[in-house]
């Protein structure tokens, strides 16, 4: 398939830099597979949807504070983007594979200063990004904490001088379960549900359940190549507990519904399913591709946002929904203003 496929105008006014005051207050545009109707709705009345037994699964990933701010040993200005840890996917490790941008391109064992309890060293340059070293005083986390900032998309603009401040990016771009720390992104398709919802969803006979996928800098990036199965995805960490995958099993072989929660949740489910759809728990790294032509194993509903053209997360929605379904419902978005992209509003595919 070629990548202009999946291309479409976007308004830029349409472009969310802000979230709405309230979580579950954002738009809903429901769309029914079976007969291609759409329906447009608030978040909040999505329970409308969910039926007793069905299985919610949610991505609680964490996002750190992975853009740091530097300078070079010569004074001038660098910054550092942190994409994943060496090798466990743990945010306590000391080496990291990072993006870096400053003026000249830094050499190998070049140093970097942050902060008097933070420092690093530029140990590689690899394919696409630098291996570096960092060097603390205390626990990283709690360094990274105090001094880097949250990792917005590049598509979000803030007016200088605007109120909006990294304080409340620091609780917005964050899900309200979000618990296991290390994503770089945000699981934006989380972003809608408040504390309460998730209560009224489980009230109404839904089984809440929980994986982990680190989302990394690789949901922004575009593809680059004409043909789309020519892409290959940044690897991303993910842990599935034995505890998540029997109660998923056990609500296929009852013929309950698995509704995912975004697409980091259903690339984990759908790499951990074998071919008859029985999840095997497990962790480590995934870099599944989905896109038109793939057969779903796991997931039977999907809940998502609204996607970048010719972006990894507008193919996943494609393959699902269906091309032509798909492009449909985003001009229908277009033309009733829906807002886009990672603090927009909502889409669920049933």
């Amino acid at each position: 398939m070629h990548i202009k496929e999946f291309d479409y105008h976007l308004p830029t006014e349409l472009i969310a830099h802000y979230p709405i005051d309230k979580r579950d207050q954002s738009r809903l545009m429901v769309l029914h597979r079976e007969d291609k109707t759409i329906e447009h709705r608030v978040f909040f009345e999505i329970t409308d949807y969910f039926r007793p037994g069905d299985v919610l699964v949610l991505n609680d990933t964490k996002v750190i504070p992975a853009r740091l701010i530097g300078k070079k040993h010569s004074g001038g200005r660098i910054e550092v983007f942190l994409l994943r840890p060496q090798e466990n996917g743990r945010v306590d490790e000391s080496t990291w594979h990072c993006l870096i941008k400053c003026s000249k391109k830094p050499k190998p064992h070049s140093k970097i200063f942050f902060h008097q309890s933070l420092t690093a060293e530029i140990l590689e340059e690899e394919e696409e990004s630098f291996k570096v070293r960092f060097n603390y005083e205390g626990a990283f986390e709690q360094v990274l904490n105090r001094i880097g900032i949250t990792p917005l998309p590049p598509y979000i603009k803030r007016t200088k001088g605007c109120s909006y401040d990294e304080r409340l990016d620091r609780e917005r771009y964050q899900t309200v379960y979000a618990r296991s720390r290390g994503a770089v992104a945000a699981p934006t398709a989380g972003l809608h549900f408040t504390s309460e919802l998730v209560d009224l969803i489980k009230e109404k006979g839904v089984k809440v359940l929980f994986l982990t996928l680190h989302v990394g800098w690789g949901t922004f990036q575009p593809v680059r190549v004409e043909r789309i199965e020519e892409h290959r995805m940044h690897p991303e960490y993910y842990t599935l507990h034995s505890s998540t995958a029997k109660a998923i099993n056990d609500a296929r072989r009852r013929k309950a519904r698995i509704i995912s929660v975004g697409s980091t949740t259903t690339r984990s489910l759908e790499y951990a399913a074998n071919g008859q759809g029985t999840i095997k728990p497990g962790r480590g790294y995934t870099d599944l591709f989905i896109y038109p032509g793939y057969h779903f194993k796991a997931a039977d509903i999907l809940i998502t946002n609204f996607h970048l053209p010719r972006s990894t997360l507008l193919m996943l929605a494609s393959a699902f929904a269906g091309k032509a379904f798909i492009l449909e419902a985003y001009r229908e978005a277009i033309k009733r203003g829906y807002r886009f992209y990672s603090y927009g509003d909502a889409m669920l595919i049933i």
